[in-house]
């Protein structure tokens, strides 16, 4: 399955179903109705653009932890190749931006 965000202040941004489910439940549209379908109004934005961000550092402390911890024991990290949150959510959080700044919504399953 697939994600396909849609606003008239961008193109749409397609992602994949785990990846598109991550970041609806990060910004707070976790219900079984709101990760189908559901729209974030320009109001919204805001508070999704800080979950986000928060999510981030969060995943980026973990990511050096692991790292850390991996340089301490002489091993490789195998978290070294993993695509990391920041990486996935930086086109989402743009069309969250763009959205805000032209004032439209952003929608998704319609």
């Amino acid at each position: 399955m697939l994600y396909k965000f849609k606003s008239k202040a961008t193109g749409d941004l397609i992602m994949l179903e785990p990846n598109g489910r991550q970041i609806l439940r990060i910004v707070g549209k976790d219900d079984t109705d709101s990760l189908a379908k559901g729209i974030l109004l320009p109001a919204d934005i805001p508070a999704a653009l800080m979950a986000l961000e928060a999510a981030i550092r969060e995943d980026d402390e973990r990511q050096q932890q692991r790292s850390r911890e991996a340089t301490a024991h002489n091993e490789e990290s195998a978290h070294a190749e993993r695509i990391s949150l920041r990486q996935r959510a930086a086109p989402f959080i743009e069309v969250l931006k763009r959205c805000l700044k032209e004032d439209h919504e952003l929608v998704w399953g319609v």
